[in-house]
């Protein structure tokens, strides 16, 4: 993520994909960035000086509530892209990006 937009990160991960903000070590803290979890998952968003953002490689998270989740970001105003090809077990799924432009799948639990 690029530097000082830690706040985006916060109201992206943790306000709208329900996320918790996690603390991160002593020794990384200024740094910049910010951890966030969900379950088991973790994200974490360092800080790149040469930021360019991941638009082909993605986390892939599977979502409890998918149908709300993609209505809630809609109303919000992120863009949601759903792709019709179903995975192999027969899930849904959709893009979205951050506020940087990372892709997130989004994967129908």
């Amino acid at each position: 993520m690029p530097a000082g937009e830690e706040e985006k990160a916060r109201a992206f991960y943790a306000g709208l994909l329900g996320m918790r903000e996690v603390a991160k070590p002593k020794a990384l803290v200024e740094r910049g960035g910010a951890w966030f979890e969900s379950g088991s998952v973790q994200i974490h968003l360092g800080i790149d000086p040469d930021f360019t953002p991941a638009k082909k490689a993605h986390p892939a998270l599977r979502c409890r509530a998918y149908h709300r989740l993609l209505e809630h970001l809609r109303a919000a105003g992120v863009a949601v892209s759903p792709d019709d090809t179903r995975l192999p077990d027969g899930s849904k799924r959709a893009y979205v990006d951050d506020p940087f432009g990372n892709r997130i799948e989004l994967i129908e639990t």
